[in-house]
């Protein structure tokens, strides 16, 4: 029986909770289960670690560390940025914008300056996490190349992706 390792397709159910409160942040719950390449950095590094070796029907539930899921909180990610840098917008404490650079979410609103932070929402979290396996399968040549997982759950390619994707290599 297959276990989760490099290069295989795990499909997945699971809950993700705040460890100090319980509060869910995310769930597959009402929804098609998570698939995903293992071994490719599409995933948290805590996540595809403490599912290394499950196989399909395992439930498994782990806590991570800030620095195994997204990251402590870099204090230089917090900015005070020129109000007028943000034109028509009319920022208001809690709103999540779009920059170039990523999501931000506005801290502070004063006369002269917005405060922001770049940080990821889970930044600084102790995260836990509730994990049904629901597939276990080797991933296809294709899926390898591209570096993520194809079908239910994964990434369906546009005709015109597939296009810009193809590299000669008969994978197309």
């Amino acid at each position: 029986m297959l276990t989760i390792a490099k290069d295989i397709v795990a499909r997945v159910h699971y809950t993700g909770t705040l460890h100090e409160t319980g509060e869910i942040f995310d769930s597959t719950q009402g929804r098609d289960p998570l698939s995903f390449l293992v071994g490719h950095k599409k995933m948290i590094p805590g996540f595809e670690r403490e599912l290394s070796g499950a196989k399909e029907g395992d439930n498994v539930v782990f806590t991570l560390s800030p620095e195994d899921a997204y990251g402590p909180i870099i204090e230089d990610a917090i900015q005070q940025v020129p109000k007028d840098m943000f034109g028509q917008i009319n920022a208001e404490v809690g709103m999540i914008l779009m920059s170039d650079i990523g999501p931000f979410k506005v801290l502070e609103v004063s006369d002269n300056t917005i405060k922001v932070d770049f940080n990821h929402a889970l930044a600084g979290k102790t995260l836990t996490f509730d994990v049904i396996v629901v597939e276990v399968r080797e991933a296809t040549p294709e899926e390898i190349l591209h570096g993520h997982a194809h079908g239910p759950g994964g990434v369906v390619h546009t005709e015109e992706e597939k296009d810009s994707e193809c590299k000669g290599d008969g994978c197309c």
